[in-house]
């Protein structure tokens, strides 16, 4: 029952109603009471707010809300059991509530009349009620009114109830203050073996010059495991269809040096080319704090572009690539991330800092496409051999919305040295508009044996782009970008310059649709033309 007053009613009554009380002689409203009372709430350390004129002896600390439960505006006007349209002769409760209203005048109604007895009843409401008798029970005796037999015995009553409400209170606390420590210990400690997969598939339907029309297909599982709070293992499958788009098959006519595949550098092509039609490791890691502000991931498969060279707006949005650019050029700097490397992904280890109260990430990683193979392939492998790429990146917030990355790579690529520094950096006009660009430059010394000739090459990378959100439509991402990929005379064609603008929009919260301009004009294959290329890209996540 949610109104007290019944409960504490009388007060002579009082005994007969509450099981709290000794002398309990109602075996009808012991029924009621055992079926309608409910349990024991959590109470709170703070003191009462709204308990003035109650005194201290009824109102402990603990009876936090108390007072607030039972609004004393919003029942002050009922005090007759007779103005009551939910409450009749008949019911068992009827002389209680009449007597309670009459010796006290507690109020026991609400403002429209009604009594709602069938409403739960809160410890802190009971309390509250206690408290309110008690402290008319009080003034009655500053003044000398009313029975004192009775007052005495009805006080005796209500103290007895106060001491068991205060006993359960101060075992619930002192339980509780046993319990927090004992939980944190637990959350710090316990072996969890919670998993979360996240899925995504991507399809793509394209055409473009001297290309027939092709579908592109890349599903990836990825398994986030968590055995601590602070450490996660990753997992990542991956499988397509082996496609290929009409900026790859130009690039591919020949010797590949800077498409999607190339040989050097990826200088675009769409981001989902040549995915292995077998199911394959994409990632493998574990990640843990091995000291305060210090992240350490170790790994058989790890990749560049998942911990360097990240940009809100040119890649990796809301943690999900396929709502941004698909040209592969724009989703990383070709000097910075290495394309021979993040191809394959290899093993390594990737060391991440960020110091309190500083605006400051620092990045440090070394990977090794050939780990697995020590004496295999052209050239020595290994984890120190070659085919390895170890990359330094500095991160600074000059504020939430202007963001510079500075960094430096240090690479073997089929024994070309090759050292890079570049920049990259973002700016958040608003909400709805940003800009990006890149730029790096870099030195490839030594000779290839895929390409069977010694490179000394200084090539420059850069590009800039615009991004909008919402853009006509809620949800919608938007995108237009240039840049060049592989800027070197000595080297193909050094005028190889790249252009794609994107319009992305959500159909549900797992559908989204992209249709996509990509444009490669003086391609470093010379006998080729502008290759003009076209895409509509469909991408489900679950």
């Amino acid at each position: 029952m949610r109104k007290i007053v019944w409960l504490v009613g009388g007060l002579s009554s009082l005994g007969t109603l509450c099981p709290a009380a000794p002398g309990w002689t109602n075996p009808v409203a012991k029924e009621r009471i055992n079926a309608e009372t409910p349990a024991v709430a959590p109470l709170s350390d703070r003191p009462l707010s709204r308990c003035a004129g109650i005194p201290q002896q009824i109102r402990p600390d603990v009876l936090e809300g108390a007072c607030e439960a039972l609004p004393t505006d919003s029942i002050a006007q009922v005090r007759s059991v007779a103005e009551l349209s939910d409450v009749r002769p008949t019911d068992w409760a009827y002389q209680t509530l009449q007597a309670l209203s009459e010796r006290y005048g507690v109020a026991i109604g609400y403002p429209d009349g009604t009594f709602r007895g069938n409403r739960a009843l809160t410890r802190n409401e009971f309390a509250a009620a206690l408290a309110r008798v008690l402290d008319e029970i009080s003034q009655q005796f500053a003044i000398g009114q009313g029975n004192v037999a009775q007052l005495q015995e009805d006080f005796a009553t209500v103290q007895r109830l106060q001491a068991s409400y205060a006993t359960i209170a101060n075992d619930l606390r002192d339980r509780a203050d046993k319990l927090e420590p004992q939980i944190t210990t637990l959350e710090q400690k316990s072996f969890s073996t919670t998993t979360k997969l996240f899925g995504q598939t991507v399809l793509g339907i394209t055409n473009g010059s001297t290309a027939n029309s092709s579908v592109l297909v890349r599903t990836r599982l990825s398994l986030i495991t968590s055995f601590a709070p602070t450490s996660v293992l990753a997992t990542q499958l991956e499988v397509g269809n082996n496609g290929n788009d009409a900026i790859g098959r130009a690039h591919n006519r020949g010797q590949n040096l800077l498409g999607t595949l190339g040989l050097l550098a990826d200088g675009g092509g769409l981001n989902y080319v040549g995915v292995n039609n077998a199911v394959q490791i994409r990632k493998l890691s574990y990640s843990f704090q091995p000291a305060p502000n210090f992240n350490l991931t170790v790994g058989a498969r790890l990749l560049p572009r998942d911990f360097i060279d990240f940009n809100r707006f040119a890649n990796d949005v809301d943690s999900d690539p396929t709502k941004n650019f698909s040209s592969s050029f724009f989703t990383n700097n070709p000097l910075i991330v290495q394309n021979q490397i993040d191809l394959t992904g290899g093993a390594g280890a990737v060391l991440t800092w960020k110091p309190e109260r500083l605006p400051l990430i620092v990045r440090a990683l070394y990977i090794a496409a050939d780990a697995d193979r020590p004496n295999g392939g052209i050239t020595e492998g290994g984890l120190f051999g070659d085919r390895n790429q170890g990359s330094l990146e500095v991160e600074y917030d000059f504020t939430k919305n202007i963001v510079a990355r500075l960094q430096f790579t240090r690479a073997t690529v089929n024994n070309v040295d090759i050292f890079a520094g570049g920049i990259n950096a973002e700016w958040a006009l608003n909400s709805e508009f940003a800009v990006f660009g890149r730029f790096a430059i870099g030195s490839y010394k030594g000779f290839n044996p895929l390409l069977n000739q010694t490179l000394d090459l200084n090539p420059k990378s850069w590009s800039l782009g615009f991004f909008a959100r919402r853009l006509f439509v809620p949800g919608s991402i938007a995108g237009v970008a240039i840049g060049q990929p592989f800027v070197e005379k000595d080297l193909g064609d050094a005028t190889q310059t790249n252009f794609e603008v994107f319009y992305s929009f959500l159909l549900n919260d797992n559908i989204s649709v992209t249709p996509a301009l990509t444009v490669v004009s003086n391609p470093n294959n010379r006998d080729r033309g502008t290759i003009f290329e076209w895409l509509l890209r469909l991408v489900y996540s679950f």
